[in-house]
């Protein structure tokens, strides 16, 4: 009889002693119960990984409350909750959301390194837990129209990884043809940002009134801090952006937070929504990034300024420690998570540097709602463009 090891739930398989004038052949025989030890090894480590499994899905959580800060308020008497319930779905969803806007920022950034970007380029890591916070709280049929530090909003809108470095890249698989670049991606109820400071609140009032929807608008600045080249505290006599639409309420919200976020900006359509008018909402945020490719972010700042936002209120790891100290994920899957993210992004990005260009005579497409010819002046007088709509 054979005693098992302690921790086996089995006892280990013994090879049979060769015995001299057997029928079989000694090296069939030993090839035979190595194949039997190594199927029960096999079974062995895939009942422990199961238990393994059983084992965190026991320890997880389905939901978690929180609390989250308290917004500063202009002309109003109340504000979002300062607490907030997030579920296990909701978080894994965040979190993946986050991460591939993060990552496809640093991947926009080592593109435009190796030229496949030209032109503008504003990122926006630092910054995910604005857009994917505002995302969660308003619906899919919302319309927004951004500035141009858009890319993030471009992802949470609906746009996939492809088609927005695409269009960085200026090729065909583009959600603008190759056409827009960093600054103007479309798609539904989304309106592409745009390259003039300040001018999309304009706009939204243009197009509401242009398409008589006459919808409360709720109006958001991401206040990272810094203006072009230096700090808001320099720039403005009053950096209390939120206060700055006087007689419409305003308030002020931790903008590295996505769960203040998204608690605020439920709060900001609810107020707009029942009738009440328009709101101003100041999301406080950061971006580690300059104002755009052509800016280091490092005369202005410091770097020990920077790794301290990072190492202390970085967006994804606040959202990362609250999701395992509550028990709504473990550390394992959220690697997990990063991995597949990480693969979605090359695969992506290795597109957005093979896809053709667009041809030179769709250039004019998309211009005009009519197909008549026109000329445009350039190097070669010629050539005449047809616009398609």
């Amino acid at each position: 009889m054979t005693r098992a090891p302690e921790g086996d739930a089995e006892p280990r398989p013994r090879l049979p002693a060769v015995v001299t004038g057997h029928r079989r052949h000694p090296q069939h025989s030993m090839k035979k119960m190595l194949a039997v030890f190594i199927s029960r090894v096999l079974r062995r480590v895939a009942q422990k990984s199961a238990r393994r499994v059983l084992v965190a899905s026991r320890n997880s959580s389905n939901d978690a409350t929180f609390e989250i800060e308290k917004c500063d308020l202009h002309l109003l008497e109340e504000g979002p909750p300062v607490t907030t319930v997030l579920t296990r779905a909701e978080g894994l969803k965040y979190y993946r959301m986050m991460l591939t806007v993060r990552r496809m920022e640093l991947k926009a950034d080592q593109l435009y390194k190796q030229k496949f970007i030209r032109g503008f380029c504003h990122l926006c890591d630092g910054q995910e837990a604005c857009c994917v916070g505002l995302e969660a709280g308003i619906n899919p049929s919302d319309h927004l129209i951004t500035s141009y530090r858009a890319h993030g909003m471009c992802y949470t809108r609906g746009l996939s990884v492809r088609s927005i470095l695409t269009e960085l890249t200026g090729r065909r698989g583009g959600c603008a043809k190759g056409k827009g670049g960093s600054m103007h991606m479309y798609t539904k109820n989304f309106y592409g940002g745009n390259g003039i400071v300040g001018a999309q609140g304009p706009l939204a009032e243009a197009f509401n009134m242009a398409a008589l929807w006459k919808l409360p608008c709720v109006f958001i600045c991401e206040n990272n801090l810094y203006a072009m080249g230096t700090s808001a505290e320099r720039a403005a006599a009053s950096t209390d952006y939120y206060k700055r639409g006087n007689f419409i309420p305003g308030l002020k919200v931790d903008g590295m937070d996505v769960l203040c976020v998204r608690e605020a900006t439920k709060f900001a359509a609810d107020y707009c929504r029942s009738g009440k008018g328009p709101i101003l909402m100041e999301l406080q945020t950061y971006r580690y990034h300059g104002h755009s490719m052509s800016d280091p972010g490092v005369s202005y700042r410091t770097r020990d300024e920077i790794q301290e936002v990072r190492s202390k209120r970085d967006p994804i790891m606040i959202l990362q420690d609250r999701m395992v100290n509550s028990k709504l994920a473990t550390v394992e899957e959220l690697k997990e998570i990063g991995t597949e993210v990480k693969k979605e992004i090359d695969d992506a990005a290795q597109f957005a540097i093979s896809d053709p260009e667009p041809r030179l005579e769709e250039l004019g497409h998309h211009i005009y709602s009519s197909d008549s010819s026109f000329e445009v002046r350039g190097a070669n007088p010629w050539i005449k463009f047809k616009s398609v709509s």
